[in-house]
């Protein structure tokens, strides 16, 4: 049985409509993911935080494999010192570990930068807040429960 994570609370809070995945064994890849659970690479979003000066966060969420057009997020984050938070960061700042984090049950507001790929796909797969364990979502229900600031090209 799998224990409820901030992220699932936030879901079943809000009367999302989800299904978790849960992973047999370490995932080590995301082709892995995506294979395992029935998707392509690029639905399977993977949500990364950022630092920018002043201890100011903020999270990109990122289709697949995609690589992240550093300039373009600086110019759209107004700011161009940008930098990939610490592992103990993003532990403190989320409430998850790296591999495990989610949009969702994050004990502050942050800005959220969305890569405009996401939208290709009709249902997506994301962090859940536990490791081996996905969220997998309607696209359109992702939007209902995230406020993006920005779709980005990345």
């Amino acid at each position: 049985m799998t224990s409820k994570s901030a992220a699932i609370e936030y879901l079943d809070n809000k009367g999302a409509t989800y299904t978790l995945f849960s992973h047999s064994g370490p995932v080590t890849s995301l082709e892995q993911s995506a294979r395992e659970r029935n998707q392509q690479a690029g639905q399977v979003i993977r949500t990364i935080l950022f630092r920018i000066p002043d201890q100011d966060f903020f999270l990109v969420l990122v289709s697949g494999p995609r690589q992240i057009d550093w300039r373009a997020m600086r110019k759209i984050i107004h700011s161009n010192r940008v930098t990939l938070a610490t592992p103990d960061e993003v532990l403190q700042v989320t409430g998850y570990r790296i591999g495990t984090v989610s949009p969702f049950g994050i004990p502050q507001k942050l800005t959220i930068l969305c890569d405009s790929r996401i939208k290709n796909f009709a249902e997506v797969s994301l962090g859940s807040g536990l490791a081996g364990v996905a969220v997998v979502m309607k696209t359109t229900e992702l939007l209902l429960q995230i406020d993006p600031f920005s779709w980005v090209e990345l």
